[in-house]
């Protein structure tokens, strides 16, 4: 068998060029997500030394998107971390196994993530609405996950021009907050430590890693182009540009904004906010700055939750077509030729998801993917270059393997600091994962029930 090939040829067209594939990744980036995460950054670390996690977060980032640039342009195919993982492993042997994990926790945490940018959404609506009621709040997050499921029910290329076009208005939303901040910014307010910030104690490490956990929970997304990959043009190298130009642009923009908030909004009392951007804004321009800028973080949290649900409807579509999920999810729709049963199936489930808290909601995610996949794609780089199986044309990561060793020891810190509980969790959906192969697996008489043939 042909390593770093599909068994089947994707029917999607590729439509998608530089520009659209890295709106889709920013898009996906910049959610709701550092709009939420900046009080609970702050109170992991008990002040304005959180800023350290939002700097690991981002270098962590960048080696981590190194990995997916590299293991995206050797094998550019829809679905991407399911093909990554089957050919490092051994698409004949634990391969099937470690693609199969990936696509057990993309099917569990595909939904939650969407609807988790989706509850965001509803969540600053009530900023908008403060009478709303929780089933009201239900209610609206539902709703998005349905509207994106129809927006997301088209031809590719529409997909690419709106993509683009939301992503236009999320970076100018986040040029107004940083230029606000810049212009009214108060050094004091920013770094104001309290006594003994940095001093090397335990909660100290544990504090960062919660910081890095919500820092690299708002980064991701610089990965989302690689699950569209069949619809890219030109994409052994369109991939990795957009990846690494995504991971560069957000971090940047991440950090200035955030500084620029604590420089405003004192930390003490950025902690407690529901709604820490409005509240920012209301401190420069009085109310209608903050409804105003709730808005725009409404869009950029629709936003989001479109380029999620975009992403993660291509991984069974993926699987199917390679006989690993049901046949249905391989089917396309006869005039916009897209995995129109994915797309479906992803959306009704995400707004079923909607009835969760979105609390703790960002730990289990991050927690759970870096267990079942980011981990992995980690190792599998590192084996792919052992077997030389890589295309001579692909990217290649700088300074191999450090990248790739960094952001393998990033992801095993940050869920070491995360808490018992969530590792028990990723844990748990790991062995549920395993024995869900191992039944299907022998009912197909597949590895490890069949004799491999050499």
């Amino acid at each position: 068998m042909q390593v770093l090939s599909k068994v089947e040829e994707s029917a999607l067209a590729p439509r998608v060029g530089f520009w659209g594939a890295s709106s889709t990744n920013v898009l996906n980036m910049i959610g709701v997500g550092p709009f939420l995460t900046i009080p609970l950054a702050l109170a992991a670390m008990g002040g304005p030394q959180a800023m350290l996690g939002w700097i690991l977060g981002a270098f962590i980032s960048l080696c981590d998107g190194m990995v997916w640039a590299e293991l995206g342009s050797a094998m550019p195919f829809s679905g991407g971390p399911y093909y990554y993982l089957l050919n490092a492993f051994g698409p004949r042997s634990f391969g099937q196994l470690v693609s199969f994990l990936f696509l057990w926790q993309s099917i569990i945490l595909g939904p939650l993530s969407i609807a988790g940018g989706a509850v965001g959404f509803a969540q600053y609506t009530g900023y908008l609405f403060p009478n709303i009621h929780h089933w009201g709040t239900v209610g609206v997050a539902a709703a998005v996950c349905l509207v994106n499921m129809v927006l997301v029910y088209r031809n590719i290329r529409s997909i690419a021009h709106l993509s683009i076009g939301i992503a236009a208005i999320v970076i100018a939303s986040t040029a107004w907050i940083i230029l606000s901040g810049v212009t009214h910014f108060h050094a004091g307010l920013a770094f104001d430590f309290p006594q003994n910030a940095f001093h090397l104690s335990r909660g100290f490490f544990f504090g960062l890693g919660s910081a890095t956990l919500f820092a690299v929970y708002d980064y991701g997304g610089y990965y989302n182009v690689c699950l569209i990959a069949d619809e890219v043009q030109q994409p052994k190298r369109t991939l990795p540009r957009s990846i690494l130009f995504s991971i560069v642009l957000v971090a940047a923009i991440y950090l200035v904004m955030n500084v620029a908030i604590i420089g405003v909004v004192p930390w003490r009392e950025a902690v407690h906010s529901q709604a820490i951007v409005a509240d920012f804004m209301v401190r420069i321009y009085g109310g209608m700055g903050g409804k105003v800028i709730a808005v725009l973080i409404v869009i950029a949290s629709f936003g989001s939750v479109f380029a999620v649900l975009l992403g993660y409807s291509r991984i069974p579509y993926a699987a199917a077509i390679e006989g690993q999920f049901f046949l249905v999810f391989a089917r396309l729709h006869p005039k916009g030729n897209f995995p129109y049963v994915s797309i479906l199936a992803l959306g009704f489930c995400s707004a079923l998801a909607c009835l969760l808290s979105l609390e703790s909601l960002f730990t289990a995610l991050i927690v759970a993917q870096t267990v079942l996949q980011f981990a992995g794609q980690c190792v599998a780089v590192m084996l792919l270059r052992g077997q030389k199986k890589e295309p001579v044309d692909s990217y290649r990561m700088p300074l191999y393997p450090l990248p790739a060793l960094i952001a393998l020891l990033g992801w095993i810190y940050i869920v070491a600091s995360s808490g018992l509980r969530y590792i028990i969790f990723a844990a748990g959906l790991l062995a549920l994962g395993v024995a869900m192969y191992l039944v299907r697996a022998r009912q197909r008489a597949q590895w490890p029930f069949a004799e491999i043939a050499a």
